[in-house]
């Protein structure tokens, strides 16, 4: 009787290692992916800027644009 006890003691035993080894990769996948979720927001963020500048830019191009008049000669003429 003793003998099952010790062998399922190191059944138990060999459960809760393969666990925490388990437990130990998952840890570090979790870790790994909010650092690419931490990358990916910065560069979300410098993206949704440089749209925000283009579009001010487009925004100017067109008020330039709107101030030359469209049939005019050019200056060689």
């Amino acid at each position: 009787m003793r003998a099952l006890m010790q062998g399922t003691a190191v059944e138990h035993e060999d459960r809760f290692v393969d666990i925490e080894i388990k437990l130990a990769h998952m840890e570090d996948l979790v870790d790994s992916l909010n650092q690419t979720v931490y990358q990916q927001a910065r560069r979300i963020d410098q993206l949704e800027a440089m749209v925000q500048q283009l579009a001010e830019h487009l925004r100017t191009m067109r008020e330039i644009g709107r101030q030359t008049p469209v049939n005019e000669r050019p200056p060689h003429y």
